[in-house]
């Protein structure tokens, strides 16, 4: 119940203030464990990819942020946990694997942390593991900004990545180039959104 609120608030909230644009949704999957994988540029970003698509979407927070009690109350019901940023966190990685397991959705920002120039930045390994080792569906999504008052801010969600390839593979090696996939489909949907606006204009 909690969740829907908050969702419902975030809705009003990006379409009032933001004039959000969501594109894409079509490709999420309707049920089954599935992995969206997305760039960093603001605090907004995780309810904004959590109220762009119907399905409920659980995030990997910072474990600072659940030491500030109203604020972890209220994170906790919008369906995120914590990760301690860093280092291998053998919890959080478990936490994920268990939210796919039973069929529901992980959002992730593979940079860990939000770009200041608004750029990719290089990943970390856990988004590419964790999709290796669950075997869901990796729907990437591009949020374009800034986030200015009465200025639009667009989500794209894009088609699925395939990293079926390297499922019988194993070795850092691996990993680094499945997150180098899945960054390269961010990329894309990125450069094709910027191609658009530069032919319009």
């Amino acid at each position: 119940m909690w969740y829907k609120i908050f969702k419902f608030l975030f809705q009003v909230l990006f379409r009032s203030l933001y004039f959000w644009k969501i594109a894409g949704t079509h490709y999420i999957p309707k049920n089954g464990p599935v992995i969206i994988c997305s760039n960093h540029i603001n605090n907004l970003d995780p309810p904004l990819v959590g109220s762009a698509i119907k399905r409920k979407v659980y995030f990997m927070a910072k474990e600072e942020l659940f030491r500030i009690p109203v604020l972890s109350y209220l994170i906790t019901k919008f369906g995120a946990f914590p990760v301690k940023r860093g280092s291998a966190d053998i919890q959080a990685l478990k936490q994920s694997l268990r939210i796919l397991k039973d069929g529901n959705v992980l959002g992730i920002f593979p940079e860990g942390t939000r770009s200041k120039t608004g750029k990719l930045g290089k990943p970390y390994p856990g988004a590419a593991s964790i999709a290796l080792k669950s075997k869901a569906v990796v729907i990437p999504a591009a949020i374009i900004g800034p986030y200015r008052l009465f200025r639009p801010v667009t989500i794209i969600f894009g088609p699925p990545v395939d990293l079926s390839m390297f499922y019988d593979q194993k070795g850092n090696e691996t990993v680094e180039m499945a997150s180098e996939k899945i960054m390269n489909a961010i990329g894309e949907i990125i450069d094709s959104y910027q191609g658009n606006i530069n032919n319009k204009s």
